[in-house]
């Protein structure tokens, strides 16, 4: 194993890892004598599993990790990114909404909604920017012919 692939490892650890895990985790807490709502589960699953490929294709076609600190090196355009441009940032979102219907929890609704926008906000303005910055003519293509989230 390389040094590349540990810095993913860690990567999916601490950012995806902390935000669609350990806070909701927090957040429920002080409610785990709530009912579950099993159906949660179908959402939770599905973006975790759409999550993992996202990392996959940010380790094997980007050559990089999701972290700002070692990000890919090629512009990813394969997999879920010829759908949308972010379906990482979606997958996480799916995992909270999972997250909100198992637990029926206001506090998981909030979380998802802020969480939510801050991606957006990321999005438009720090990544975008980068990737127009680091890739040029291949990323204006690229965003010229698959949406932002989804078409």
């Amino acid at each position: 194993m390389n040094r590349l692939f540990w810095q993913a490892i860690f990567a999916f650890l601490a950012l995806p890892g902390v935000i669609a895990f350990i806070i909701p985790g927090l957040v429920l807490r002080p409610a785990q004598d709530v009912a579950l709502h099993w159906v949660g589960i179908i959402p939770l699953a599905i973006g975790t599993v759409l999550l993992l490929w996202c990392v996959r294709d940010f380790y094997i076609a980007g050559r990089g990790t999701l972290a700002p600190w070692t990000p890919p090196k090629r512009l990813v355009a394969v997999g879920l990114y010829r759908f949308s441009r972010n379906p990482m940032y979606l997958a996480v979102v799916t995992i909270l909404i999972g997250w909100a219907v198992m637990f029926q929890t206001m506090a998981l609704v909030i979380y998802t909604v802020a969480v939510t926008i801050a991606f957006h906000l990321r999005v438009v303005y720090a990544e975008e920017p980068f990737l127009a910055r680091t890739h040029g003519k291949e990323w204006e293509e690229y965003r010229s012919r698959v949406p932002r989230w989804l078409g």
